[in-house]
């Protein structure tokens, strides 16, 4: 039963942020594609993570623990994220067909990687992956 009335409690939370995006998009007649919605369900799944290391660091586990809850039922509506091994192969592919050589590509690499893996991996890790390849 608790398990429920967090998920309901999540779905509300969700809602409420996919209503408000849309009025910042473009007003009440404005309608989310799917798109809009997995990049709202991102964005508050990053904002999950971010509180668990916070709240892990002011050492409240309590918190934590139900950030984690919240996160996990974030995640059942996103995509299968690809794993890391394939994100860097691909991140290694994309850094020699633009022929980037240091970090001042990392803008060219990082719009091409956008639409490459855009909803497949978190854009925060495949930053970090470009930039410490461009800094060798």
């Amino acid at each position: 039963m608790k398990k429920s009335k967090l998920r309901t409690s999540v779905l509300r939370l969700l809602l409420s942020a996919i209503n408000y995006y849309e009025i910042q998009k473009g007003g009440a007649g404005y309608v989310a594609t799917e798109e809009d919605v997995l990049s709202v369900i991102q964005k508050e799944a990053k904002q999950r993570r971010d509180s668990i290391t916070e709240y892990e660091k002011a050492e409240r586990q309590d918190l934590a623990d139900k950030e984690k809850k919240e996160l996990e039922i974030l995640q059942t509506f996103l995509p299968e994220q690809m794993p890391e091994d394939k994100i860097q192969k691909i991140v290694e592919q994309t850094i020699s067909e633009i022929g980037a050589v240091s970090i001042q590509d990392m803008g060219k690499v990082m719009g091409e990687l956008n639409g490459k893996l855009k909803g497949k991996a978190d854009m925060g890790m495949i930053s970090n992956l470009v930039r410490q390849k461009l800094a060798l």
